[in-house]
């Protein structure tokens, strides 16, 4: 499973390659609303389109055609993928993507279960080094949280068995944090 702040820049990637693959397959007209419905139609591009970016590219097909032309440019493409790797995604972004089967994970579903904690400078999107700070931050709370219980318990910090995970043995907050890192460690 990806970690929390790969899915940044796994969906810049996303995006880059289906837009690459959908120019291939129309050197003539370009990238097209019309060129990408025909394209997730032609079965013959089952294995090879990402069908839930390219259903992405569709579904914001005026987004990200700033000049209103028909056509998603080369450029148009690099200042969308440029803005989510340095500014990230919204919550509605990552929604979108979620729901579109892009993103399944169990992540992507903690991401925005704590959105608002997580967009530490609040301008409503979230960042691969936000994510990064979150998990480092909700990792460092468990830790607290197993040396606090450690020592309530007269437990030894250096000799205990780490193998306690019981989210009912930390207080009463740590649920929070022990659900988020215990996936992005996979």
């Amino acid at each position: 499973m990806a970690s929390g702040s790969s899915i940044i820049s796994s969906i810049s990637s996303n995006l880059t390659n289906t837009y690459s693959y959908l120019a291939s397959l129309y050197p003539e007209d370009g990238v097209t609303y019309k060129n990408i419905t025909a394209a997730r139609n032609d079965s013959s591009n089952y294995l090879t389109l990402n069908q839930s970016f390219a259903s992405y590219l569709q579904s914001n097909f005026s987004t990200f055609d700033k000049d209103g032309d028909g056509v998603i440019s080369a450029d148009e493409m690099n200042s969308v993928t440029n803005t989510i790797a340095s500014s990230g995604v919204s919550r509605a972004e990552l929604t979108q993507l979620a729901a579109s089967g892009a993103y399944s994970s169990d992540m992507v579903s903690k991401i925005l279960d704590n959105f608002d904690e997580i967009d530490t400078n609040h301008d409503g999107r979230v960042t691969s080094a936000e994510i990064s700070a979150y998990t480092y931050s909700c990792n460092k709370q468990e830790k607290l949280d197993e040396e606090n219980y450690k020592k309530a318990t007269g437990t030894s910090i250096f000799y205990s068995d780490d193998s306690s995970t019981d989210v009912s043995s930390y207080s009463i907050l740590s649920y929070k944090y022990k659900n988020f890192t215990s996936s992005n460690n996979s």
